[in-house]
């Protein structure tokens, strides 16, 4: 696989509940964190006293951060009013060559940030809520 532009990955919202998914504002910086926690399940008569983990007994999450500009009010407007209705929604991160990250996912976090000689920007932060799929490309 050639490298892929940054620029490429995108990060899509379900703006209504019913599947239709717009790219979130000018993300000038995305990123998705995938992790899966795991169980020691090690004892006394484990081999060489190695450590042994539990297969598929983890937790497993995943986490989306992005950052960049409000390109319109109407993408300000929704995901401001995620963030604090507390709302739920599916999100979509597609990885050029790759494939499509598909969820459920909380904003964690929203941050607004600008200088005097320059634009708004705001950051991101979204958390898992439920099983993820993958489809690929």
């Amino acid at each position: 696989m050639a490298a892929q532009a940054g620029k490429d990955l995108l990060l899509k919202c379900d703006t209504d509940g019913v599947g239709t998914f717009v790219t979130v504002a000018g993300l000038r910086a995305r990123r998705i964190a995938l992790n899966a926690a795991s169980v020691d399940i090690t004892d006394a008569d484990s081999a060489g006293r190695w450590r042994e983990l539990l297969q598929g007994a983890g937790t497993r999450a995943a986490s989306l951060s992005g950052s960049g500009i409000f390109r319109d009010a109407s993408a300000d407007e929704t995901v401001r009013g995620l963030f604090f209705d507390g709302i739920i929604r599916d999100w979509q991160v597609v990885v050029p060559d790759f494939g499509t990250i598909a969820g459920r996912f909380q904003i964690a976090g929203l941050e607004y940030s600008g200088t005097h000689d320059g634009e708004v920007t705001y950051e991101i932060a979204l958390e898992s809520a439920g099983e993820l799929t993958f489809a690929g490309s």
